[in-house]
């Protein structure tokens, strides 16, 4: 079978809108959809398009979900997609001009715009024109914040010292910069993730046949991940675009998506590459917010019992 150009991998319980399902129906151009669902329920795909595959993973979960997709991507490039956000239908034309532009880039970053769930009118309304990757100029910041211009996405300042003032509750500065976190909705090339995929596969064992496979935060993970992996210090790899947006996150209010704990899964990367401060930075970072997370949640319930006492007298 020919391969794919780009492949998009979900990972989804099936609850996704038949609009969101229209819409990456919609992407125009030579690519495959990899829905991935966990062990239990039911698979929700509507029509028959030879583009689109269903895989069930055994575990429930982000990271065993996703990493599963994307194992079983064909595709010359990969993107995850998340079952409530959207790319612009014309993104493989795009994707195509800029590689051919800068065949050594390892990713391509979208302009991804961020609208509340439930701003329905901002999520479906149409496109507009992509720029012209072709002719755009690598520009420098203030240029790249008026849409001058495409931006240079550095590789993440790995070797940066670990940050002592974070044990006394200061938060991370390390995080900002053109470098990126995030492995979602960025177009990576194929090769570069699957060899990054198969040396993280390797630290989920703990003992002989016994593997630890947390659930979430794959997103940060594997971009770290890659960038660690293949580490030069200062290099360029790849490019962020500039608007209008290419891309469309929903977003609700964290509280809502229940408590989630994604140090377990970025401690992999301290546990793979003890040598960068960065990661240390990250990993300390949400270890000391955890007792403070928990004093400020028993300060929330013993409000909510005092307002209801109030109102009961």
């Amino acid at each position: 079978m020919k391969k794919p150009f780009l492949s998009i991998v979900t990972c989804t319980r099936g609850n996704f809108t038949p609009y969101w399902f229209k819409q990456v129906q919609g992407v125009k151009g030579d690519i495959e959809i990899i829905l991935v669902y966990p062990p239990e329920g039911g698979v929700a795909v509507e029509g028959k398009d030879s583009r689109i595959k269903t895989l069930r993973s055994y575990l429930k979960g982000e990271v065993p979900q996703r990493f599963l997709g994307l194992l079983n991507a064909r595709g010359k490039y990969v993107m995850a997609l998340d079952d409530d956000d959207f790319v612009h239908p014309d993104v493989v034309s795009i994707t195509e001009d800029y590689f051919q532009r800068f065949p050594d880039s390892w990713v391509l970053r979208l302009k991804a715009e961020n609208i509340e769930v439930y701003d329905r009118k901002r999520i479906e309304r149409g496109w507009d024109a992509l720029p012209d990757v072709k002719t755009l100029e690598v520009v420098g910041k203030e240029k790249f914040s008026r849409n001058e211009g495409m931006i240079e996405v550095t590789i993440a300042p790995l070797k940066n010292h670990f940050d002592f003032r974070i044990l006394y509750g200061r938060g991370r500065r390390d995080r900002h910069g053109m470098h990126m976190e995030n492995f979602n909705t960025r177009i990576w090339k194929k090769d570069i993730v699957h060899r990054a995929l198969e040396d993280f596969q390797k630290k989920m064992t703990v003992f002989g046949a016994l593997k630890y496979i947390p659930s979430w935060n794959l997103d940060r993970a594997l971009s770290l991940y890659i960038q660690a992996k293949f580490f030069k210090e200062n290099i360029v790899i790849g490019h962020w675009l500039p608007g209008p947006s290419q891309a469309r996150h929903t977003w609700r209010h964290p509280g809502s998506k229940g408590r989630r704990f994604y140090v377990t899964t970025d401690l992999f990367l301290l546990r793979r590459f003890p040598q960068y401060g960065y990661f240390w930075s990250l990993c300390v970072s949400q270890l000391v917010y955890i007792p403070i997370r928990a004093v400020r949640l028993i300060k929330k319930k013993r409000l909510q019992r005092n307002s209801k006492k109030i109102k009961s007298n």
